[in-house]
């Protein structure tokens, strides 16, 4: 195994106490817009769960999978898939009936000049998404944007804090949570509604942006000074331990790690990696996006991967090589235009 492919499969490696809850996890696991930036390393690990497990259980993909290697990857890892565009109603209504259900399906960059197709994307589909699996348990991706920006005084946005989003990507993702909602009270659906930021993979994520223009000696905007981050394989696994949370109506989870990371520390310390000084414009601003994960720590635990371990793991994913996903995050928006 090379280094390359050595940091990859950190991705998809399941914890005990994953495998331990997926062997008591009744029924199938359906995973709708399984080819995104965090599809196939979540349905990598909930695959391997189930073997190390012991268990026969299906790990079924979704997506119109433009991306055929892709497609060919999950087979070969013995996870089934289907090629449906789920805006169609026909298709949608082929998919087959699984108890566990992770909706990954979403809409962002792109949404400035296109607002209905990310309304459609983020707010219609979900809806016809929980008509058609109103007998499953549903984990449905939310976002931390759906929040307001706030002071570094009061801390960070907890399960509490009232929506305020910005934009109308993030107006469209509360209209997703709200719409969800509605069929969980309706059909008695238990729901999760995960709002995840930001996740960072190989080759994606605010680590991964921050470092590329510390290499590139790029300016890096600091009026969105401070992040929350989580390690994408500890979000894998945040989701397929959410199932037993699903509730009617929804259970609401902030997902991302304990810190509140410093953009100006960041990128300090990749400035010491790659051996060059990070070049900075603006001010740090008084508000910012945060979210407060403190209790899906309490429940599941810290994330098992450190802030450490995530700067160095995207230092040598780019001195290596690896291959980039070509998503920047536009962590620095601060108007909700994406």
């Amino acid at each position: 195994m090379n280094k390359l492919e050595e940091l990859e499969a950190k991705l998809s490696e399941p914890s005990r106490s994953l495998v331990e809850e997926i062997s008591k996890l009744e029924g199938n696991i359906l995973i709708l817009g399984v080819a995104g930036k965090i599809g196939p390393s979540l349905a990598l690990i909930a695959k391997k769960a189930i073997s190390i497990a012991g268990i026969k259980k299906r790990v079924i993909g979704v997506s119109r999978f433009s991306d055929k290697i892709l497609k060919q990857k999950l087979e070969n890892a013995g996870i089934e898939t289907i090629e449906v565009d789920l805006l169609d109603e026909v298709q949608l209504q082929s998919l087959p009936d699984t108890k566990n259900v992770l909706y990954l399906v979403g809409r962002k960059f792109g949404t400035t000049g296109q607002e209905y197709l990310t309304w459609a994307m983020n707010s219609y589909l979900p809806g016809r998404v929980a008509e058609k699996f109103r007998h499953s348990r549903i984990v449905s991706f939310s976002t931390g944007n759906i929040y307001p920006l706030i002071s570094l005084k009061s801390g960070s946005a907890s399960e509490e804090t009232k929506p305020n989003p910005l934009g109308e990507y993030a107006q469209s993702c509360l209209g997703r949570e709200r719409i969800v909602e509605y069929f969980s009270h309706k059909y008695n659906i238990p729901i999760v509604q995960f709002r995840l930021n930001y996740a960072i993979g190989l080759g994606y994520g605010v680590l991964y942006d921050v470092a590329i223009a510390v290499k590139e000696r790029k300016p890096i905007d600091l009026q969105n000074g401070n992040v929350n981050v989580i390690w994408q394989g500890d979000v894998n696994e945040y989701a397929l331990r959410s199932f037993k949370l699903c509730s009617s109506p929804p259970f609401i989870l902030n997902a991302t790690g304990p810190e509140i990371i410093s953009i100006r520390w960041l990128a300090e310390r990749f400035g010491e990696l790659f051996g060059v000084s990070p070049i900075f414009i603006n001010e740090e601003q008084d508000t910012v996006l945060l979210s407060n994960a403190s209790l899906v720590h309490s429940l599941f635990g810290y994330p098992r991967v450190t802030l450490r371990e995530m700067i160095k793991w995207t230092w040598e994913w780019i001195e290596y090589e690896g291959q980039s996903l070509d998503k920047p995050t536009h962590f620095q928006e601060r108007s909700g235009r994406f």
